[in-house]
C-alpha cells in the first residue's frame, strides 16, 4: 500500500479536522507516494523503535514528534535526532492525537479499559451516572492502568457519577457534571480550583491514561491488507519508594 491509501482510510476512521486548532496531528515524515511495508502503532516514536524497525515502516504513533515550532535541526536533540534516523530508514509517521482522542481513545478507556458506560460524550469528556465507592474505584485505577499511587483531591467515600478525560484535561473540570473527575497532569492551582467547587479530581498519569491507544485502533488498523504491529513506548517516569 501507499503512504496516501493509509492516510486517506485514517482520514475516514478518525477525521484530522477533528483536531484542535494547537494540535499537529496527520503526516509528519513522508510522502503519500511512497510505498509503506509494515505498520506500526505506538503512543510515542523512540529512536530505539527506528532502529528495531526496517525500512518502509510507518508508525502511526498519538503523541507528534513535531509538536512546537521547529526552527533548526540539530541532530544531536530531539526531535531531530529521530527525524535525521527516520529518513535515513525511508520511514514515515503519522501522528493522530486529538482527533483520536475525541473518536476512539477516550470511549475506549473509559468503557472497554475501566468499565463504565458512556451516557453523555462532549469531544474530550465521557460522563456517567453510575455510582461506585473510592475503594472500589481505586482499585480498579490499580488494576486496569497500573496505578499504585493516586493524587486525589476532594476524596468522596461514596461517589454518584464519574467522568473522564485521559492525557491532561483538568482545564476542562467546568464541564464536569459528575462527583469525580478522572483526568492526568493535574496542576497545583486546578486542584485548589477543584477544592473549592467540591469536586473529587483523580490523576490517572498521561501515560498511564493514554497507554491504550494503539488497542483502541487496533480493530480498524487490522482490516487494511498489510501488516500491522502492535508496541507501545515506556513510560519516561519512573516511581521511586523511599
Amino acid at each position: 500500500m501507499t503512504l496516501g491509501q493509509i492516510y486517506n482510510y485514517l482520514d475516514e476512521v478518525s477525521p484530522f479536522e477533528l483536531q484542535e486548532s494547537w494540535d499537529n496531528s496527520g503526516l509528519q515524515i513522508g510522502k503519500k507516494e511512497q510505498k509503506v511495508t509494515q505498520i506500526v502503532l505506538s503512543l510515542d516514536i523512540t529512536s530505539q523503535m527506528v532502529e528495531t524497525y526496517k525500512e518502509g515502516t510507518l508508525f502511526v504513533v498519538h503523541h507528534p514528534l513535531i509538536f512546537g515550532k521547529l526552527t533548526k535541526l540539530d541532530f544531536a536533540k530531539y526531535p531531530a535526532n529521530i527525524i535525521r534516523q527516520m529518513i535515513q530508514k525511508d520511514q514515515s509517521l503519522i501522528a493522530m492525537h486529538t482527533n483520536v482522542d475525541k473518536t476512539h481513545l477516550n470511549y475506549f478507556v473509559f468503557t472497554k479499559v475501566l468499565g463504565f458506560e458512556c451516557e453523555i460524550q462532549e469531544d474530550f469528556m465521557l460522563q456517567s451516572s453510575q455510582k461506585i465507592t473510592k475503594d472500589a474505584l481505586y482499585t480498579l485505577l490499580k488494576d486496569k492502568l497500573g496505578l499504585q499511587n493516586f493524587k486525589v483531591v476532594n476524596e468522596k467515600e461514596q461517589i454518584n457519577g464519574i467522568a473522564l478525560t485521559t492525557g491532561s484535561g483538568s482545564s476542562m473540570m467546568d464541564r464536569c457534571q459528575k462527583d469525580c473527575f478522572l483526568t492526568g497532569d493535574i496542576k497545583y492551582h486546578d486542584a485548589i480550583k477543584a477544592q473549592s467547587q467540591n469536586l473529587m479530581l483523580v490523576d490517572i498519569g498521561h501515560f498511564e491514561s493514554e497507554q491504550f491507544f494503539a488497542a483502541a485502533l487496533e480493530a480498524d488498523l487490522k482490516k487494511l491488507d498489510i501488516s500491522v504491529i502492535i508496541t507501545n513506548s515506556k513510560n519516561p517516569f519512573k516511581n521511586i519508594t523511599l
